[in-house]
């Protein structure tokens, strides 16, 4: 069979590896739609997405198209004439005319088990709820959220140490894998689609900076998975002194002390031992209000945090 002609709609980091295997590939990336640079940084520098640089690289087109479900975008793809449109993270819901326009449909690469967790945020939601594994499923697009068949999927274990940041890695090289295998499969046409149970089903929606304000009356299991799921960003955090405090790379340890929750029970080269509403949670990272995310270790030698003092 001749090298597929595809279409390739992916913008943030987690896309790079997708976009990466395709490249490497047997098939030809016909061009590669992405989301208008943006501005970042302190000194708000406009700045192209990951996925277009690696397209510029790689001497591909780039589409970055500010609207696409207008007839001209429409047309344009349709120019392209592609065999296949593959989705990996592209930021915006694809309108049904341009997911049936190729011949043989548009698929995404999606970072959970579907039906579990469709939606904005499935990686760092499988963390905050304390899943033990998830994975990638490539899968028919439809125009619902997640709700197409399902094609194939590949798991992965989450481990106690796992971050939203760790795991986005993992799983990423772990989408262009399994995007490849696919492809394989439906060449040969031995990929046949799987309903989803919808029954099953459950959302993952796009996070917000206030789900990191922690409540320490929470137990310390649910709160060792809420500051990983949320690490890099938004990030868990907590005030002392009216002074905001984030918090990276947590332990969970068993803990009988009296002290009310948010209280820190210890503070050394070891970390913060900070009371929970059943147990404690041993703190390795901060990052106080103005200042680089650091180790606690580092933080004392010229901060004040101690025994004691509590953060809400």
């Amino acid at each position: 069979m001749k090298p597929l002609r595809i279409l390739f709609m992916g913008t943030p980091d987690f896309a790079v590896p997708v976009l990466n295997a395709l490249i490497e590939g047997p098939d030809t990336v016909i061009a590669v739609v992405c989301q208008p640079d943006r501005k970042r940084g302190r000194g708000k520098k406009l700045l192209p997405p990951p996925t277009k640089v690696i397209a510029q690289e790689a001497k591909i087109p780039v589409l970055q198209p500010t609207n696409i479900r207008t007839d001209a975008f429409l047309e344009e793809v349709r120019a392209l004439t592609p065999d296949l449109i593959i989705v990996a993270a592209y930021g915006k819901i694809l309108p049904g005319n341009l997911l049936n326009l190729p011949p043989m449909g548009t698929i995404n690469v999606h970072g959970s088990l579907l039906p579990k967790y469709r939606g904005a945020a499935p990686i760092q939601w499988a963390l905050i709820n304390g899943e033990k594994e998830t994975g990638i499923t490539i899968m028919q697009m439809d125009e619902g959220m997640d709700t197409g068949d399902i094609l194939l999927q590949a798991t992965l274990a989450i481990t106690d140490s796992d971050t939203a940041g760790t795991l986005f890695d993992k799983m990423a090289e772990l989408g262009g894998k399994t995007l490849l295998e696919a492809i394989t499969l439906l060449k040969q046409d031995k990929l046949p689609p799987v309903k989803q149970e919808d029954s099953l089903a459950c959302e993952a929606p796009m996070l917000n900076k206030e789900q990191g304000h922690i409540d320490w009356n929470k137990p310390t299991k649910e709160l060792h998975c809420l500051i990983r799921g949320l690490d890099p960003w938004p990030s868990a955090y907590g005030f002392y002194e009216g002074r905001r405090f984030r918090f990276f790379c947590p332990e969970a340890v068993e803990y009988d002390g009296k002290e009310a929750p948010g209280t820190i029970c210890r503070a050394d080269k070891h970390g913060l031992l900070i009371a929970t509403g059943r147990g404690a949670l041993l703190v390795h990272e901060i990052q106080p209000e103005g200042k680089k995310r650091m180790t606690v270790a580092a933080w004392l030698c010229g901060g004040s945090l101690s025994a004691g003092d509590t953060f809400t």
